[in-house]
């Protein structure tokens, strides 16, 4: 019995250096792996990026963002209306890729979309025209994934900002995927709570611990929740915990962003507003 388990602790801890040793190759060679048959060469409508250019990001409600730049339109986690999302409007928008961060139903409604869009949904490195996308596996909840499964939160860099769009994360960002990151531009990150995302107080450490320049909150309570079917709390009990951190809420469900004049040191936060 003893050997059998020495057998089993051995496997574990192999495919726990496997996994350590594929993070670092992605931080430190950039490596690319394209999943599916032709992603990148089927994307004529991609453009190169121009240095210094900007992204424009619209807030599509609860974690779901359409955002636009150099050529390129990336809709990131379409979601059904039912529940928190009751009383949003389907985000039924043209894009050129969806990215998606699970297949529950807040985050990963592709179906009925305009036009034929790629859409990723697993985690990765891939090359998508001008574009390189990495999406980095983190639990959705707070039992390591055994509850709601993997989360992949995306990153990539568009209109010369670097955007990290966590999804539905609810783990704590650990040292591997730290250095897969980096310090991003703009970073979108869950603060409402549930069993399935980061709450304010959560929030409030990965901030600290990525320290990106530009933070939208996403996956809180609004007045499109459907009463108690809806188990997050509304953003202000975020912004009550980020006491000597510029906060700028916006009359604008849009932000336009620009390398150039990102802050160089701290963080500000950007609340969106959403057009009821």
């Amino acid at each position: 019995m003893s050997s059998l388990n020495g057998s089993k602790l051995n496997g574990e801890l192999i495919q726990e250096n496997m996994k350590r040793r594929q993070l670092m190759r992605y931080a430190g060679a950039g490596l690319l792996t394209t999943l599916g048959t032709g992603l990148a060469s089927g994307l004529s409508s991609y453009q190169a990026q121009a240095p210094g250019g900007a992204l424009s990001v619209q807030w599509l409600g609860h974690t779901c963002f359409l955002f636009t730049g150099g050529g390129t339109r990336i809709l990131v986690n379409p979601f059904r209306a039912l529940g928190c999302t009751a009383g949003y409007r389907v985000p039924k928008v043209a894009a050129d890729l969806v990215l998606i961060s699970s297949q529950l139903f807040d985050e990963g409604a592709a179906e009925g979309l305009p036009g034929n869009p790629r859409i990723l949904f697993e985690p990765g490195v891939y090359q998508v025209g001008s574009i390189q996308i990495q999406g980095i596996s983190i639990a959705h909840d707070r039992v390591g994934g055994r509850r709601f499964g993997n989360n992949v939160a995306w990153l990539w860099t568009q209109g010369g900002v670097k955007t990290l769009h966590l999804g539905g994360a609810a783990a704590p960002i650990d040292i591997e995927q730290k250095i897969l990151i980096g310090r991003p531009d703009l970073a979108l990150i869950p603060v409402g709570g549930g069993p399935k995302a980061y709450n304010p107080q959560e929030a409030k450490q990965v901030i600290s611990t990525l320290n990106p320049k530009v933070v939208i909150p996403t996956h809180f309570r609004t007045q499109a929740a459907d009463g108690a079917a809806c188990d997050i709390v509304p953003v202000d009990e975020f912004l009550t915990l980020m006491d000597g951190m510029t906060v700028r809420r916006l009359n604008s469900d849009m932000l336009t962003l620009k390398s150039s004049d990102l802050p160089q040191s701290g963080s500000v936060i950007q609340v969106l507003s959403y057009n009821f």
